[in-house]
């Protein structure tokens, strides 16, 4: 009987015990609730292959899937007070920070990289939704004056990927200024000459879409990202009427003038690389033609030289004829 219990009975129960299977190998569409195989939604660039759903993306997986070959350098952010309010609701400020510091490894809501896209010299500013939301503090109008500084000192463009729940509620009124601090920080890439391109994501909402998000010489988003500004339950309790099903999304704005491309993530890389390709190349152009105006004027003012000196031999010419006579 020990034989039976010690060997026989092990065995067979290792052959009917069902394996275990992790759960991280699938993942499911929150559109149409579709099983996806971890692997294939990742080769498709977390692109639901049933539905199209965009599904939400890493900021690192972004940066990687944007610059050429993958290939960027991160740009360190100054550090700043990371609790000037000792705010608290049910747990503190600086406990929040430190548990989204550790899950996402990351100081805060934003990373800036510069590198190459399409072989232009750019510069992107990407928000990480797992960080609180995307939410946009002190640190994360740093991290936009930082990005933009970077973009004029090495004349490249600037490309902001906003994922925002809005401002930074925990930093009050310092998150408020946040908004005023980004623009000026766009206004010094405009003045420099350089392409300022957004690119919309799920979701861009409250102080960030009131914000730098909208002020794009070009504004591209991606597949059926919510965008506005107070959420669509605040509106119809506000104005007290029903709004259109597809209200507030990258679609919708499309339609109404908001957006000027909705754009595929598997096809962003190419329509991203023509737009700068566009961008960048008037003032490429604007050089060659100066150029070609130098060149035109000394050839005008060679001309010119020749022809007042065979004036001048000319008249020589003459007053030696005449001398002889």
């Amino acid at each position: 009987m020990n034989w039976i219990n010690n060997y026989v009975r092990p065995k067979i129960r290792a052959l009917v015990k069902s394996r275990e299977v992790p759960d991280n190998l699938w993942d499911k569409c929150p559109s149409c609730g579709q099983m996806i195989f971890h692997k294939e939604l990742e080769k498709n660039l977390r692109v639901c292959t049933h539905c199209n759903h965009h599904l939400r993306l890493a900021a690192k997986d972004r940066l990687a899937m944007l610059f050429d070959d993958g290939d960027y350098t991160r740009v360190d952010l100054p550090k700043i007070n990371i609790d000037p309010l000792k705010f608290r609701d049910r747990k503190k400020y600086s406990d929040r920070l430190k548990e989204s510091q550790s899950k996402t490894g990351e100081q805060d809501a934003i990373l800036v990289a510069h590198g190459e896209v399409a072989g232009l010299p750019t510069v992107i500013a990407c928000f990480d939704f797992s960080f609180m939301g995307g939410s946009m503090g002190m640190a994360v109008g740093e991290g936009l004056l930082t990005a933009a500084r970077t973009a004029v000192s090495r004349k490249a463009a600037l490309l902001v990927i906003p994922a925002s729940g809005g401002a930074r509620m925990q930093e009050g009124i310092l998150s408020l200024m946040q908004m005023p601090r980004s623009i000026i920080a766009l206004d010094q890439v405009k003045e420099a000459g350089l392409p300022y391109i957004v690119l919309l994501t799920d979701p861009t909402t409250g102080g960030v879409s009131a914000s730098f998000a909208m002020l794009g010489d070009i504004t591209l988003s991606e597949p059926g990202a919510i965008i506005g500004f107070a959420g669509r339950r605040v509106i119809e309790e506000t104005i007290r009427e029903q709004l259109p099903p597809d209200f507030q999304t990258a679609e919708y704005l499309l339609e109404h003038g908001m957006v000027d491309r909705v754009v595929d993530r598997r096809e962003l890389k190419e329509d991203l690389g023509r737009v700068l390709s566009l961008l960048m190349k008037p003032e490429k152009a604007s050089r060659a033609g100066s150029g070609q105006k130098t060149a035109s004027k000394s050839s005008s003012e060679e001309k010119k030289m020749k022809d007042s000196n065979k004036a001048a031999r000319s008249e020589a010419d003459l007053e030696d004829e005449h001398d002889s006579k």
